[in-house]
């Protein structure tokens, strides 16, 4: 189906015509009578089975190095320049390309949807999927309502309400449905999820619609038997899909760097060319002219240079291995293989939520072990998001401090409705419920009727709470459990049930939450006709709308409130108003007003909540708990450890923040300042800034030390993102919050916590992770390198915008210590080994030009350069990709030192990069002038010369594929049963199909295309060919063995050194025993403003974070030293014997270029195991 959604901007307003299908069509016509009005048919995916192929392969050859092998190919079949068959590039890039193929038709999914069209009037049953955006008409329900769960939308698991506008919620009967021929009037096709504004107009009357009327495309039917809605928005106009956009593409370090080596590989391989087309000129110039008469050039070509200028594009086709074409789609089956093993991880998988780690995501896995920042929400990340009613100040009373109370109360007989798992403890409070304080009581009563939650009631008295937030559901539980209970409600009535006493209030308005507001209110009538507005929310906007005669309480609770927010709980201020009937009817006319509105509805019911929401009087206020998650300390410990940063980014209060800060370890008593940035101009925050800095570089002046070890906090609440981030000051504010060990950003909006992402990003370069489990976290998620999202209270939304998700906190280190270090050490170990064979297998054609007039002659049978790297030495490095490790997972958590080398890029760089080139390159030329060298005077038994093409073909070639093996295995640090099949698997391959292509039968078969007929046969039999083989494959190996030696003994990594240490005896041990310190509370603080909750149970590991003593490198150091001397003997001994080997082909070539080779090895030999001078003189001796 073709969609023009290009046009659907022309529509300024949408008219559907309820049963009429004719007249919505016409009405949104083209004059190329294409319909505006899309139909419900959804395609998901990107291609079609006639659109596949072509489309695939367009966006495949957008690659830069597919398009390459597409133009060798074309060259490839010109005779005149291609000494190669086109299958051996055909065969390489048909295999990528289908690989990529398969890879990109799994990934796409095709789904349709219903074929309904708008205008049409649709019925849904309970647990169906909202085919399109319906405007809800009737409902099996009472009061046409609905039940809905929006998951698919923002996230949220918790039901919603819908209702139909009075008028249509009486035609329930599907004949009524069928004569219904309402038109509606309504904004065009838009995005905004949480707003809609239209007009029914039935039956000369018009009726406003808002967002409450309507069920969006992708919701659930839940605990509704049927309903019945009209179709406004179909398809691609539906709100889903206009959210549906395509999310920002996320590239790793090593891609940016790996497109950048393969510019140069590419830049170094037309270099090549020209070198040896100027090398093809001089020769025809000066020697190719005296072989015309026998040997003429091939028409068109009538002169040297026009030879050279073909000998070029030939030997581009030749060298064009060196441009690695199987390196991407190898690079994806690795990360792929990352992906299944964190998906796999039973580490990560909570028994609790029944959920496992997920990577939602393949091209980020090694940047995971290269993470420098850590950007973390608060509430839901840090914190259970499992709220608990735990204090409360009513009318300058305050409760819950449970002193005189150690048990906690048992309300079942003061009330049977009460929830069994609620837990208080003072029963002070509970006994002034009992008395009958009328505040107390007020203060319950607004508890109970103030908010949105429905309930349901499973049997007589069990009553289950559907909450959109878990602070509401646990306000309205602990109003159930002292006495207020809310049972059930309707669209004009709340029923309650007070002091065992049951009461129905007429419900007249909702004031609604949002995050501008902060606070919602609700105005009912009581049964004696008295008029209330309760009202709750955030004390820093509730407090200002007090009557003033409340000055004094305020003040109190004031004070309270500061000390609930110390001790790192979540506070809210109620109050209330009483309303006149005349005050009541004049309000709810502008209210209606504004509801009615078409045009800026929101500021207009904003502008009506404002108004009755003033001179109201305060009842007190409530501090609700969030516990902290299981293992949180530890977690934020051990990732300071391994030198990330871990800033704290929360909407919450500064008091809260800072509590939070301390209970999880983030802040220590080590770190005596805090620096506040409080300032409310643009002077005041940059001076505040420059003071922090100031005091810290004086503070550490005569200190090594850079400004990037300050232990302090900066803390920026309430104004300073107004300031702070613009753009004349962001990079004094990164400077100063990267100058200190602990950064918590407080107060601030969804946005700002993208902007302070962004600003890292911008500024230090440094690679960034945001975690969070809210929709409000989306924005950071999505600006940070690497978003991680857990699945937690607030439903699935964060996760849904995540590269990886898992439900705990805690699983974080191991994400990024264990599966993010082995993916970025298997990565770099890949990419190295990968160009230095390519390197090797290719620059033996470079050396060889010189050896055959330049003439573009390959060394290798065409069909080893076919099969090299798709089958002879490609499943090795993979399973080195997928499986290796330098450490266990445990030695990685135990020693979070050893994640430094990705944050310093030290694996994989341009350095490591040239150093695998010149590897490669040394291997060309040892591959290449031993074999030379040997063969050109070496004869077989017989006396027959050994001196031919094809016999130097297969020893090189040999020799190629033993040299990498054995390469492959000194690089692989782990092995598994799957290394060892393919090693060992692809030696055999090679010999079985060389010695398969060399036969007879197939010589028969295709005289024209196996012209090696015997070879492999009679040059592998002779000993001479064997011993080559084995020189050249010392030669090569023989300086790496002794260069890590040398490394090894002289500059050892750490992970050299955690090898050697059995496990269990590290500092980790030292650390384990301080998980049950999240199951605490907060408490309070003295003058260190710690909170008691973080050190509840035993010491904590701050002093080990910030005294640098992580490590016992001490008796590491003493291990070493130990293992080195033990192992010097064993080093001389294998050294010596690869010497005597030496000395004997040497004697058995009797050539002086061997013995330069031998003193090159005897002196790194002499190097890495100390042997002793007159031992090296003596082989040399022996050698000459």
């Amino acid at each position: 189906m073709i969609h023009f959604v290009s046009f659907v901007s022309v529509e300024e307003e949408r008219r559907v015509r309820a049963n009429d299908r004719e007249y919505n069509e016409n009405l949104y016509k083209l004059p190329l009578f294409f319909p505006i009005i899309q139909s419900n048919c959804i395609v998901t995916s990107k291609y079609n089975i006639i659109t596949f192929l072509p489309v695939n392969l367009f966006e495949q050859f957008q690659e830069v190095a597919n398009t390459y092998f597409l133009f060798l190919l074309i060259l490839q079949l010109i005779p005149q320049i291609s000494s190669l068959s086109w299958f051996t590039t055909i065969v390489p890039l048909a295999l990528v390309l289908s690989i990529t193929a398969v890879k990109d038709a799994t990934d796409d999914y095709n789904e349709k949807w219903m074929n309904v069209r708008v205008g049409d009037i649709i019925k849904l049953e309970n647990n169906q999927f909202v085919a399109a955006d319906l405007l809800l008409l009737s409902s099996s329900e009472p009061h046409g309502l609905c039940y809905i769960e929006t998951a698919e939308l923002d996230g949220e698991t918790n039901m919603k309400v819908r209702q139909s506008i009075s008028v249509t919620a009486e035609l329930g009967d599907p004949n009524n449905l069928a004569s219904f021929n309402g038109e509606v009037v309504c904004e065009p096709p838009n995005n905004k999820l949480d707003r809609f504004c239209g007009t029914l107009y039935w039956r000369d009357k018009k009726y406003t619609l808002t967002n409450q009327n309507m069920l969006l495309r992708g919701c659930v039917l839940r605990n509704t038997e049927a309903c019945y809605g009209l179709v406004i928005f179909a398809g691609p106009d539906t709100k889903l899909m206009q959210n549906s956009g395509r999310t920002k593409f996320k590239r790793t370090s090593i891609d940016r760097l790996m497109n950048t080596l393969v510019l140069w590989i590419f830049g170094f391989l037309v270099c090549m060319g020209v070198i040896l087309a100027v090398g093809n000129a001089v020769w025809e110039r000066e020697v190719g002219s005296l072989f015309q008469s026998y040997l003429p050039w091939n028409p068109p070509v009538d002169n040297f240079l026009f030879n050279a200028f073909l000998s070029f594009w030939s030997y581009v086709i030749i060298l064009n291995t060196v441009v690695p074409i199987s390196l991407y789609v190898s690079v994806e089956v690795i990360r792929l293989g990352h992906s299944y093993f964190i998906n796999w991880d039973q580490h990560m998988f909570c028994s609790q939520c029944n959920t496992a780690a997920e990577a939602r995501t393949t091209t980020l896995n090694e940047e995971l072990g290269q993470v420098e920042y850590i950007f973390s929400d608060k509430t839901g990340t840090l914190t259970q998001n499992i709220m608990s009613f735990n204090k409360c100040s009513i009318n300058g009373q305050t409760y819950g401090k449970c002193t005189h109370c150690k048990e906690r109360l048992d309300f079942t007989p003061f009330n049977p409705l009460a929830d069994p798992d609620f837990c208080f403890c003072d029963d002070s409070l509970l006994e002034s419920v009992k008395v009958g304080d009328a505040h107390t009581h007020e203060f319950f009563r607004l508890l109970s009727l103030c908010h949105t939650v429905m309930s349901e009631e499973l049997s007589e008295g069990e009553l289950v709470y559907k909450a959109q937030s878990p602070d509401e559901g646990a306000l309205v539980t602990a109003a159930r459990n002292f006495g207020f209970v809310f049972r059930s409600r309707t669209p004009g009535t709340i029923t309650t049930t007070e002091m065992g006493r049951p009461v129905t209030y007429t419900l007249l308005a909702i004031l609604d939450f949002n995050n501008i507001r902060k606070r919602m209110s609700v105005i009912v009538r009581n049964p004696e006709g008295r008029i209330r507005l309760y009202c709750k929310g955030a004390d820093t906007v509730l407090l200002e709308r007090l009557h003033p005669c409340n000055q004094e309480l305020m003040n109190i609770t004031s004070d309270h409130l500061n000390e609930y927010a110390a001790d790192g709980l979540r506070t809210l201020a109620l109050a209330y108003k009483d309303l006149s009937e005349e005050e009541w009817e004049i309000w709810s006319e502008s209210h209606s007003c504004a509801d009615k509105a078409t045009d800026y509805r929101e500021d207009r019911l904003a502008a009506a909540y404002e108004q009755i929401e003033q001179d109201m009087m305060l009842l007190g206020a409530t501090a609700i708990e969030d516990k902290l998650q299981e293992g949180v300390p530890e977690t934020i410990a051990v990732l300071s450890l391994a030198n990330i940063k871990i800033w704290v980014l929360t909407g919450d209060k500064q008091e809260t923040a800072v509590n939070i800060g301390y209970s999880c370890k983030m802040l220590t008593d080590d770190m005596t300042e805090v620096f506040i940035i409080s300032g409310h101009t643009v002077q005041s925050v940059r001076q505040e800034l420059r003071s922090v800095c100031s005091f810290g570089w004086t503070a550490f002046s005569s200190n090594a030390l850079t400004p990037c070890t300050f232990h302090f906090l900066t803390l920026f609440p309430v104004l300073w993102q107004a300031h702070a981030l613009e753009a004349d000051m962001e990079l004094e504010f990164v400077l100063t919050a990267c100058a200190c060990k602990a950064v918590i950003c407080c107060r601030v909006t969804p946005l700002q916590k993208a902007l302070v992402v962004e600003l890292i990003k911008k500024h230090k370069r440094a690679v960034t992770l945001a975690i969070g489990d809210g929709a409000n976290d989306i924005s950071m998620i999505k600006s940070a390198h690497i978003g991680v999202g857990i699945s937690g209270q607030e439903g699935i939304q964060a996760v849904l915008a995540s590269d990886y998700s898992f439900s705990q906190f805690r699983f974080l280190q191991r994400l990024l210590l264990v599966h993010g270090r082995w993916s970025y050490l298997r990565m770099c170990r890949f990419l190295c080994y990968f160009f230095y064979k390519n390197f090797a297998f290719t620059m033996v054609h470079f050396w060889f030009g010189f050896f055959c007039g330049f003439s573009a002659q390959t060394v290798y049978d065409q069909y080893f350069i076919t099969l090299y790297n798709i089958v002879y030495t490609s499943l090795p490095v993979l399973a080195m990709g997928i499986f290796d490790q330098d450490v266990p997972d445990q030695r990685s958590l135990e020693y979070p030192k050893l994640y430094e080398p990705g944050q310093l890029n030290l694996l994989f760089n341009k350095k490591e990069f040239f150093i695998c080139i010149a590897q490669g390159i040394y291997t060309s030329v040892v591959l290449f002038f031993v074999p030379y060298a040997v063969l050109s005077e070496a004869t077989q038994s017989n006396g027959v010369p050994l001196a031919d093409y094809q016999t130097f073909a297969v020893t090189t070639a040999t020799a190629l594929v033993i040299v990498v093996s054995v390469q492959i295995c000194l690089d692989t640090g782990f092995w598994t049963v799957i290394n060892h099949v393919f090693v060992w698997g692809s030696l055999g391959f090679y010999f079985t199909i060389m010695v398969a292509l060399h036969s007879q039968t197939l010589f028969r078969i295709f005289p024209s295309q196996f012209h090696f007929v015997g070879s492999a046969q009679s040059t592998l039999l002779q000993p001479v060919v064997w011993l080559t083989i084995a020189l050249a494959t010392a030669i090569c190996i023989v300086p790496v063995l002794a260069f890590r030696f040398l490394k090894l003994d002289l500059k050892p990594q750490l992970s050299d050194t955690k090898k050697r240490k059995p496990l269990g005896h590290s500092v980790g041990g030292a650390w384990r025993g301080v998980g049950s310190v999240s199951e605490g509370r907060l408490g309070a603080r003295g003058g260190s403003r710690r909170s008691g909750y973080a050190f509840a149970h035993q010491e904590g590991f701050g002093e080990l974070i910030t005294s640098g003593k992580n490590m016992r490198l001490s008796s590491l150091a003493l291990a070493t030293f130990a293992s080195r001397h033990s192992s010097n003997s064993c080093k001389n001994w294998f050294f010596f014997l690869l010497i005597v080997m030496f000395l004997y082909l040497c004697s058995l070539l009797q050539r002086v270029f061997f013995s330069c080779i031998i003193l090159m090895c005897s002196i790194l030999a002499y190097l890495s195991c100390t042997l002793s001078k007159f031992s090296v003189l003596f082989f040399l001796l022996l050698a000459r």
